[in-house]
């Protein structure tokens, strides 16, 4: 597996601002209302469904940010699959933490290990070709660290981060450049040497500019697997290859199968369901 980096900085921030989000002005009412001070629990979290576990250092935070004297233990690794029933972490400290903190933790993980699971599908589907499942910008406001991270727990591969990461000539791009040519020529004379070239071609007649001028990367939008092979075919390992539009569990089989290195999938992000995951308590006192 792909190694698994998450910036703990952005995983603090982030739950700081989520535990804010939840616990308001007043804290925790009813849990402060019912459960004694003195109180303290032992925990778990369960899957509910098989599927892929990702998050775990978000729920880990969750609970440390709120309260130091709570104890995550994880019983599995974010990237591990997990049975229905499965225990993925155990906690414990005292009750009022503990319950206080849970929906967040649990909001992170379900959230992260649904798009794993989704992205574990797809990669599932392929894994007979050469072809990569890769994710797009098609990711939830303020989340894209964590869904992109997600996306690797599942066997998949990151796209482009952001904007800047690197060059990527879409339709409209082209449109208003005036062409396939223009719009690749704009871009070179643009960017520096480092940065990476790519650029979208929904018909087998724009190949010709593409392989005229160069590119680092050819994103065949919303082909038939056909005309995708045709194009495979054509560019002769002398472009790298993606495939978009239209990629389901259903189509990527045979998108798969025309011999692009990469697939696209903005369902990876946008689609995901989560992965029912619960907190099982039990308080002494």
């Amino acid at each position: 597996m792909t190694t698994l980096f998450l910036n703990p900085l952005l995983i603090d921030d982030a739950v700081r601002r989520a535990l804010e989000e939840d616990l308001g002005r007043a804290g925790d009412i009813t849990t402060l209302a019912t459960i004694p001070p003195s109180a303290t629990a032992k925990a778990v979290i369960a899957s509910r469904k098989a599927g892929v576990i990702s998050g775990l250092p978000l729920a880990a935070a969750a609970f440390r940010i709120f309260d130091p004297a709570v104890r995550f233990e994880p019983a599995l690794q974010d990237g591990d699959r997990v049975a229905p029933g499965g225990v993925v972490a155990r906690i414990s400290g005292p009750a009022q933490s503990v319950l206080s903190a849970e929906r967040v933790a649990l909001n992170y993980m379900g959230r992260m290990s649904g798009i794993a699971t989704m992205t574990a599908a797809f990669v599932d589907r392929v894994k007979h070709t050469k072809a990569r499942i890769v994710c797009t910008r098609k990711t939830t406001p303020g989340m894209r660290a964590f869904e992109k991270y997600a996306v690797k727990c599942g066997g998949g591969a990151n796209h482009r981060f952001g904007l800047d990461d690197a060059v990527l000539i879409k339709d409209n791009h082209i449109a208003v450049a005036g062409g396939v040519t223009q719009a690749l020529r704009a871009a070179k004379a643009a960017v520096g040497h480092l940065v990476k070239i790519e650029i979208e071609i929904d018909r087998l007649d724009q190949l010709d500019a593409v392989l005229a001028e160069g590119a680092d990367v050819v994103l065949l939008d919303n082909m038939a697997p056909a005309d995708m092979a045709t194009a495979v075919a054509r560019i002769a390992g002398r472009i790298r290859t993606e495939a978009s539009g239209g990629v389901n569990l259903d189509t990527v089989q045979a998108i798969a199968e025309t011999g692009v290195d990469m697939i696209s999938v903005g369902a990876l992000t946008h689609s995901a369901p989560v992965l029912d995951l619960g907190l099982d308590i039990a308080i002494s006192s």
